[in-house]
This record gives structure tokens, C-alpha cells and sequence, in this order.
């Protein structure tokens, strides 16, 4: 018989190292995105086409921390049927949450106020009670931080990039943002027939948090006359400038889209709520504007919030293919003997990131981006 080669055999022996795995869980937290179940699907299918047994953990890690809450101890067991149909739903059959970071979690006391506590180590001592040998951890930026924090303290755990935001480095995109995009499109050639016919200016807010993907992405799509991103503070006086010099050209509307991390020069975040355990909510930037661009040019002019519409619903075609390469990436990953990593998209490949250097930055958009170029060629004013 022909004699392994070195390397085969410490290629045997590395595959001999790796710890068995029999039972994975998947989680999926903070907000909701379009093509979340198609992740979950494929994760399901693959690791049972491996011999594997797959639950759900329930909204976030709340199944593992309360499981009294619960059916079935916050544990979901995901099998081929559970998984039937899915791939095209939006939101996640697993539930999800952006409140109670397991590493801050805020604990109630008996004077009203919080006491803020570490609970991850539950999380972990958790998952080896009820046999979870790894867990897939779909989310965003602050749902990948924790996962990282938590394979820092001994469990083993894949990654995968889930934000409409788009806002996670490594990752040329994540799934979410091409459905949100596409939908703010939509959103934005409805309103241009309504804000010509009433020769209105028209400010649309959308997602985005602190990075103005979505705006930049479906403003110059969808024609907008400026747009505001938390990259640029913006000068409103520039802006209004902008809708007067369309009216002295005859075109008597504008599209203004506003992300909701936007900022003037000089000013604040337009801020909805502070709550404890949960990240600052934004808003309110679009009413800001409209009201401003009122003042200055005499035009009447109205606000729209997208919000969670941009969340919901169907994914793209798009959304829905990356998902499934996501989830199925993560189980080969699992197999491999990977361990506190994220799957990445690197065309034409999916690539593995470490953790914590996929959480370490805020990928922002580059100002000397093509698609900024484009904007400014196309003559789109950013209020600078």
C-alpha cells in the first residue's frame, strides 16, 4: 500500500485533534434582517447532512438565561421539516432581541436603579448542560462582539455578518442591506411622483446607525437632490441652497435622504431614547431637516421614516443566496476545526476572520469611494 506523505498524515492527525461535535445551537441577535432564516435553514440542513442534531436557542441568548420563560428549557430543536419554506420569510423563527447584553446585563434592584452584571459565563456553563458542543452566532457588530467574547471564555463558536447597516468590516457586504436598499428604492421613486406633483421637498430618513451605507447606496439610486450621512456633517444652508437653485431651474421638488446617524456641522445625534441595556436609539433626524429646509427656502416640505419597513419582508434574490452561502460556509468552518471566527464574503470565495478582528472597527463609508465620486459627478449635494 502506498505510504502516506508527511503532510497527509499531519493533516490525519490535526482532523484527529478536533473535538467531536454531535449537537450545535443557533442564535440569532440584535435587530432583525432579511435573511435570517435562510441562514438558519441552511445551517440546519448542512449540519444534519453531517450527522448532527441542531436546536434553536430563543430570542438571543434569553432561552439559555431563562429558560423557566420558555418551552422546552428556550431550546427550539430544528429538524429538516422545521426548516421547510423558509428561506424566502423575513424576520427569524428563533426570536431575537437587542436588549440584555449578556456581558452588561442590567439586573433590577429592590430601589429601582440597575446593577449591571456579567452573565456570559452562564451562557457557556449553559450550553455544556444541555450538550451544545459550538454555536453559530448570526448578527451584527454588538451580537459578534459578545460571540467573540464568549469563545474567549471557552466556547466554541462561528460568526456569521448579519446588519442592513452593513457596517462590519471584513466582510465585502452582509445580508440584509441589499433587501433594505432595494426597498428605500422603491420607497424613493414612489416619492418623487408625489413630491413633484405637490412641488414639495421631501426628507426621507433611513437606517443606518453611525455608517450611511443605505443612504449613499439608495439615494444615488434613486435620484436623490442631496443626501446626509454620518461620514459628512452637514451645513443645512447648503442644502437649502440646493433646493432653491432647483427651483430657479424649474424643477420645483427635491429628494433629500437623511441617514438617521446624520449630523449638522457642529450639532448633535438626533436622539429618540437611551434605555439601560440597550444601545442609544436614533431618529428624528428627517422631521429635523424637513422642519429646517422649511424655515430657510419658504418651500413647503414633509418628512418619511422608513424604519423598520427597510427590516421586514422577503429578501432579494441577492440577500437570500448570500444567506445560504453564510450559513453553509459556517458549517464547513465548524468541520474544518475552526473555532472564533466569522464567515466573510470575499469574492468569489467565503472566507474566516477571527472575531476579534472582525468587531475591532466600524466599517464606515470611504469618502473617495467610487460611489461617492459618482454622486458628486451626478451633482448630489451632501451638505458640505
Amino acid at each position: 500500500m502506498p505510504r502516506k506523505t508527511a503532510s497527509a498524515a499531519a493533516r490525519g492527525a490535526r482532523k484527529a485533534r478536533r473535538p467531536r461535535i454531535r449537537r450545535i445551537a443557533i442564535n440569532t441577535g440584535g435587530g432583525d434582517a432579511p435573511g435570517l432564516n435562510a441562514v438558519i435553514r441552511s445551517v440546519t440542513i448542512s449540519a444534519i447532512e453531517r450527522g448532527w442534531e441542531v436546536v434553536g436557542i430563543r430570542d438571543g441568548y434569553n432561552g439559555l438565561l431563562m429558560p423557566e420563560d420558555y418551552e422546552n428549557n428556550g431550546l427550539i430543536p430544528l429538524t429538516l421539516e422545521s426548516v421547510r419554506g423558509i428561506t424566502h420569510l423575513g424576520g427569524t423563527i428563533l426570536g431575537t432581541t437587542n436588549k440584555g447584553n449578556p456581558l452588561e446585563y442590567p439586573v433590577l434592584q429592590k430601589d429601582g436603579s440597575y446593577k449591571i452584571v456579567d452573565r456570559s459565563r452562564e451562557i457557556v456553563r449553559a450550553c455544556k448542560k444541555n450538550k451544545i458542543d459550538a454555536v453559530i452566532a448570526i448578527g451584527g457588530d454588538g451580537s459578534l462582539s459578545i460571540a467573540n467574547a464568549l469563545h474567549e471564555k471557552g466556547l466554541r463558536i462561528i460568526g456569521v455578518p448579519k446588519t442592513i447597516d452593513n457596517d462590519l468590516s471584513e466582510t465585502v457586504v452582509t445580508f440584509g442591506f441589499d433587501t433594505a436598499v432595494s426597498f428605500a428604492t422603491e420607497c424613493l421613486d414612489r416619492l418623487h411622483s408625489t413630491a413633484e406633483a405637490h412641488r414639495r421637498i421631501i426628507v426621507v430618513e433611513v437606517m443606518g446607525r453611525y455608517a450611511g451605507w443605505i443612504a449613499l447606496n439608495a439615494g444615488v439610486s434613486g435620484t436623490a437632490d442631496a443626501i446626509l450621512l454620518p461620514e459628512i456633517p452637514y451645513d443645512i444652508e447648503t442644502v437649502a441652497e440646493k433646493t432653491r437653485q432647483r427651483v430657479r431651474e424649474g424643477k420645483k421638488f427635491s429628494i433629500v435622504v437623511a441617514a438617521e446617524g446624520a449630523k449638522p456641522v457642529d450639532g448633535q445625534l438626533s436622539v429618540l431614547s437611551k434605555e439601560v441595556g440597550r444601545a442609544e436609539r436614533l431618529g428624528g433626524i428627517g422631521e429635523r431637516v424637513a422642519q429646517e429646509l422649511q424655515e430657510l427656502t419658504g418651500q413647503e416640505a414633509r418628512h418619511v421614516v422608513l424604519g423598520h419597513l427597510q427590516r421586514g419582508g422577503s429578501p432579494t434574490t441577492f440577500d437570500r443566496l448570500l444567506s445560504l452561502r453564510f450559513g453553509a460556509a459556517a458549517i464547513r468552518a465548524l468541520e474544518e476545526g475552526q473555532n472564533g471566527v466569522m464567515v466573510a464574503l470575499d469574492p468569489p470565495t467565503v472566507r474566516y476572520v477571527p472575531l476579534k478582528k472582525a468587531t475591532r472597527r466600524m466599517k464606515v463609508v470611504p469618502l473617495d469611494s467610487d460611489t461617492m465620486m459618482t454622486a458628486r459627478d451626478l451633482g448630489i449635494c451632501f451638505g458640505d
